[in-house]
């Protein structure tokens, strides 16, 4: 079994991945909070887990690995909305999340195992608070609860960072309410326009940090091996969900292994509104960049790493998937291909591909990997460069292979889907007169693509297209 090696925000060390049981590898990633579109930066953790998820179950087994991702959908922002636009908080909340897998679908990710929503779990946060308060971890306060981080002598150990430094460098909010400026909320009380619970402390909703201490311990255990998220979580958030749930689950450890991916700017500049760089991953959908283009800028950055999204970098994304899915197209790869390598035992993972990505996850080196798998020219070759295509998430349906072929062909020639049809349709006539030794027809067909600029290849009798640099869709009009 191939070893797989992560870098742990916990001990600050890359180690040996050791789940705690090999038949249940457990993983938790913090959602997002559903109340608009999901920006490029946000999609940055969800396409980095979601190539750690494939390869625990490419090493543990599909069935073996429980990777759960939440949606926080009771939150102020959540609230500021549907005061807003007086559209209902539920509305709200499921049109977002309805995008939110749309966007995510698009850009390859398997959906996790759990999704759990945060209004779905109220009651287990509320059975968490009152143990924290009974066993002196936190206290109730003016209709509020609080977390004592006194009370939790290793607190600030993730990030990093000591009680005192914290409160020295710190703007922190001093409520009266509060014994200790550094104390966070538990559960807070709510009026009669905004959701809420009844619970031991009054009528109120749950602070931001107890939803994933309480949804992670009713999906994973108080124990489990990964938590994931962006490195912008670290602390507060994350600091504060170690600090609940070691009080919670006294000697159980939680999260085994921590895990945050770097921030994300936009041609070199930190992505902002004001300067015009901001983009929604439905922004980039609807400008023509595939899913599979953004998924590869993001792989090209090492998750620890800043990425910086950039023009040049799509292109060159673009450009390298085309060649890459036309390749395999031109050497027979289909669904049925794959199928039949499968029976054959030859749909197998390149050794070093898999050594390489199992380094703490260097998708980069992957990446340079499979641009030297790339190079082999037979299907039963080709096999471990398909087979690492698939796991990094750029196939998952072959029997897409074809449209694949022509990706970023909309974008760059802006033409309409009947183009599709057009060509294709003249490819099949080729093929049909010259099986039937037609060559005059088909020696006609050739001119009239060859007119618009599309380039034809034929490789063991089947026939791709690509467009070329004289490429004028207008000539294949009338053809319509």
């Amino acid at each position: 079994m191939a070893g797989i090696r992560l870098y742990n925000g916990k001990t600050r060390a890359k180690e040996d991945f050791t789940p705690l049981d090999a038949a249940n590898v457990r993983m938790y990633v913090c959602g997002p909070t559903v109340y608009d579109r999901a920006h490029i930066g946000n999609a940055r953790p969800v396409v980095v887990f979601d190539v750690l998820f494939r390869l625990l179950r490419h090493v543990y087994g599909e069935g073996h690995v429980t990777y759960v991702r939440n949606f926080t959908d009771v939150d102020d922002k959540i609230n500021a909305k549907a005061a807003a636009t007086g559209r209902p908080i539920r509305a709200i909340t499921d049109e977002t999340i309805a995008w939110y897998h749309a966007d995510m679908d698009a850009l390859g990710a398997l959906r996790p195992t759990h999704e759990p929503r945060a209004t779905e779990y109220i009651g287990q946060m509320i059975a968490m608070i009152a143990g924290l308060i009974a066993s002196g971890h936190a206290y109730a306060a003016e209709g509020h609860v609080l977390f004592d981080v006194r009370s939790y002598p290793d607190y600030g150990r993730l990030s990093g960072r000591s009680i005192d430094d914290m409160i020295a460098g710190a703007r922190v909010e001093v409520a009266p309410y509060k014994r200790d400026p550094m104390d966070f909320v538990l559960w807070k009380p709510s009026d009669a326009a905004t959701p809420g619970w009844d619970s031991p402390w009054g009528y109120g909703r749950p602070g931001w940090h107890i939803e994933c201490s309480a949804m992670s311990d009713a999906l994973l255990g108080a124990s489990f091996d990964i938590h994931g998220g962006g490195i912008d979580l670290q602390f507060p958030h994350h600091e504060n969900e170690v600090a609940q749930s070691a009080c919670a689950h006294p000697g159980q450890g939680f999260a085994q292994v921590w895990m945050h991916n770097e921030m994300l700017q936009v041609e070199g500049k930190k992505m902002s509104k004001s300067l015009g760089n901001f983009f929604t991953v439905r922004d980039l959908l609807d400008q023509g960049v595939p899913g599979e283009v953004i998924r590869l800028v993001y792989l090209g950055t090492h998750y620890s790493k800043p990425m910086d999204w950039t023009a040049e970098k799509a292109a060159q994304a673009e450009a390298t998937l085309r060649d890459w899915y036309l390749h395999l197209h031109q050497h027979g790869f289909s669904a049925d291909m794959v199928r039949v390598l499968k029976e054959a035992g030859q749909w197998k993972a390149d050794d070093e591909f898999i050594g390489v990505l199992s380094n703490d996850l260097n998708t980069s080196g992957a990446i340079a990997r499979l641009h030297v798998l790339a190079k082999n020219r037979t299907a039963a070759t080709l096999a471990p460069f398909a087979f690492g295509l698939e796991l990094l998430g750029f196939v998952n349906d072959w029997s897409m292979l074809a449209e694949l072929a022509h990706i970023g062909v909309s974008q760059s020639g802006h033409h309409e889907p009947w183009v599709e049809s057009v060509v294709a349709g003249l490819l099949f006539e080729r093929q049909e007169a010259r099986a039937s030794r037609n060559f005059a027809v088909a020696d006609r067909i050739r001119d009239v693509l060859t007119e618009a600029g599309v380039q034809v290849t034929d490789v063991g009798g089947v026939a791709s297209w690509q467009p070329g640099p004289n490429f004028d869709p207008a000539k294949l009009e009338a053809l319509k």
